[in-house]
């Protein structure tokens, strides 16, 4: 068993040290370049540091990745931040990690100096090349880490405003990435079309299958999935067989004419993960690519990524909801109910979480990670965590989970409870409906519904009367609101912070 990632590049680079492991859009590299580069980030650490969070504050491409695995041959761990997030947001990263290291280059160097302290050690990149690889000294650092070791900390959004820092450690991420090798046989021949940023955990699947198998990941340029035509272009031209991407970039192809105009004969595996994929844009990809193995994963990112998955079988209709399936392997999924007792079939309760893929909590604040991450409630005899996620399943005459929506997205609406995902997944069968929100106004009591649509002769009232063919009438939109897109977050999903903001405006002046 493997008890550091490194293990991974080390024996990649045995089999297929000349061959090509990561290309951008300006340089590609062999998995023996990448090892000799990352060990010399690695000497550009200052000593003595061990187990220490390192900021990585660079563009995404190659170097990035090189800086993340130096950083763990230096035996610390790395903390993505994204150049182009608010500066107010850098800061609070920065202070709750209270890193001492921040490793960038020439091109951020400007905007990172505007966000800290004098105290900060500042490390430019291209300073690796000045320094030698002491072989004795990387393997004194080795010899000193365990699996249980922190790999990396992710920032996700708090619900107080305040970025929440989730620590994952090398053991879960083997964990992870040997269940992924062994379910969906990815090899040497796989070639990975990135879309996740690597600060967002969709990106953990690529990036150390591919270190794992000896893979190629092409780092897809992030200004092609606004063009789809373009984006299938890169995939033909880079051979890419096997996508992991949010469901928002799936919907975006296929909502275009894009996939008629494209054979993409190489793809084999189409993933994703992040958010609810509608089976309507599912099925147009099904159509025109019927023999690739589709598969809905399901995680957030304190499960490192995935803890359930559902290999797509059967057909399904456009207006029906996608499982989650079932549990990865070594890792057990409980529903609970208000009660904290295990649901019946077709009872909707709290998806929890137990296994290696937890989390090692919240970077600096145990008081959340001990809210979240808790005893199981069936277990009274020893130490037996899980993890509650806060998403509501119910499991189908199958027995296969179905994702309803968030906890906080289940409103109390006319004396019924009611999952506004079910809203949504009703909306997205509607032939012109391209993307869709649901959201509560809980001051109004109202439910509001957002649309982005192929079709300028279709109003409100007709989505309305589609909507009423399809759900009982607690259930129906009080607001419809029609626009030309919906804006996406950094890590490709619907924004719904902003439309909060935009029905609160629409509340304010109506």
């Amino acid at each position: 068993m493997k008890s550091n990632i490194l293990d991974y590049l080390e024996e990649t680079v045995e089999k297929y040290s000349p061959k090509i492991g990561f290309i951008d859009e300006t340089e590609e590299i062999s998995f023996g370049e990448f090892q000799n580069r990352a060990k010399m980030v690695a000497m550009t650490i200052p000593k003595g540091m061990a187990s220490r969070p390192i900021i990585v504050f660079l563009e995404k491409g190659v170097k990035e990745l090189i800086a993340f695995i130096g950083i763990v041959y230096s035996g610390n761990y790395y903390v993505p931040i994204d150049p182009e997030q608010p500066p107010e947001r850098i800061a609070n990263i920065l202070d709750i990690t209270e890193s001492e290291v921040i490793l960038t280059d020439m091109t951020c160097l400007d905007k990172i100096k505007t966000c800290v302290s004098d105290s900060m050690k500042i490390i430019l990149y291209e300073n690796y090349t000045e320094t030698d690889v002491d072989e004795a000294y990387l393997s004194e650092i080795r010899n000193k880490q365990i699996d249980i070791d922190p790999l990396y900390v992710l920032f996700t959004s708090g619900s107080t405003g305040m970025p929440k820092g989730v620590m994952i450690s090398h053991r879960s991420v083997i964990d992870y990435v040997e269940w992924l090798i062994e379910t969906f046989h990815f090899s040497n021949k796989t070639i990975f079309g990135n879309q996740a940023p690597f600060y967002f955990d969709n990106s953990i699947l690529d990036i150390y299958s591919t270190l794992k198998v000896g893979a190629t990941m092409c780092i897809i340029p992030d200004k092609l999935f606004i063009f789809p035509n373009k984006l299938l272009n890169y995939l033909e031209e880079k051979r890419i067989n096997t996508i992991f991407w949010v469901p928002s970039a799936l919907i975006t192809v296929a909502n275009s004419n894009a996939l008629s105009q494209h054979n993409l004969p190489d793809i084999e595996n189409i993933l994703f993960c992040g958010e609810v994929m509608p089976n309507k844009q599912l099925n147009t990809w099904r159509h025109f690519l019927p023999n690739v193995l589709y598969a809905n994963l399901y995680g957030p990112t304190e499960i490192t990524d995935v803890c359930s998955y559902y290999i797509i079988d059967r057909t399904f209709q456009d207006e029906e909801p996608l499982p989650i399936g079932k549990a990865c392997k070594n890792t057990q999924i409980l529903v609970l109910n208000d009660d904290n007792n295990l649901c019946n079939i077709e009872e909707v309760g709290e998806l929890c979480v137990r296994g290696t893929c937890l989390s090692l909590g919240y970077y600096g604040n145990l008081e959340k990670t001990e809210h979240a991450f808790v005893q199981n409630p069936l277990n009274s005899k020893w130490r037996d965590c899980i993890y509650r996620t806060g998403d509501l399943v119910k499991y189908n005459e199958r027995g296969e989970l179905i994702y309803l929506c968030r906890k906080d997205f289940q409103i109390k609406h006319m004396g019924h409870r009611i999952e506004l995902g079910e809203i949504e997944t009703a909306a997205y069968a509607l032939d012109q409906m391209k993307e869709c929100c649901a959201l509560y106004n809980e001051q109004k009591k109202q439910i509001v519904l957002f649309c982005v649509l192929s079709e300028l002769n279709i109003r409100e009232k007709d989505i309305y009367l589609w909507l009423k063919s399809k759900l009982p009438k607690y259930m129906l939109p009080t607001v419809i609101v029609i626009k030309d897109s919906l804006q996406l977050n950094s890590n490709g999903k619907i924004d719904r912070i902003i439309l909060k903001k935009e029905m609160v405006e629409i509340d304010d002046k109506g």
